[in-house]
């Protein structure tokens, strides 16, 4: 079993910048992709941003060139720095990854949420 759990949300004004992190646990043997996802009130969950085991990034074009993800594999944690916060940015941030962890002595994958932060940016 593997868990995500996120920090690091909070209420801010515009043009300021938070940091989230997320942090995977359990018998972990491996995580390949990582991301962040966010859900604003009356919308769908859409992709922020994204990153390879390799460090290959991606990015949501409303945040590109205010927010950068990145992770530290050896902790399995993936973060998310966002700068020039904007309202339109308000919403939960939910972490994400695809894992794959050991189950007695089998290996099993998983595609695994953490619980979400909230982030609310005031005009």
């Amino acid at each position: 079993q593997v868990q995500l759990v996120e920090f690091g949300g909070g209420l801010l004004q515009a043009g300021g910048s938070l940091r989230l992190s997320c942090a995977a646990s359990g018998s972990i043997a491996s995580i390949n992709a990582m991301g962040w996802y966010r859900q604003a009130p009356g919308k769908q969950r859409e992709l922020v941003a994204s990153i390879t085991s390799g460090g290959r990034t991606n990015y949501a074009d409303s945040v590109k060139g205010r927010f950068a993800i990145s992770r530290d594999n050896a902790k399995n944690m993936v973060y998310l720095q966002m700068n020039s916060l904007e309202p339109e940015d308000t919403g939960v941030y939910y972490c994400n990854a695809d894992i794959t962890y050991y189950r007695g002595i089998s290996l099993r994958s998983i595609n695994s949420w953490g619980q979400g932060t909230q982030v609310t940016v005031s005009s």
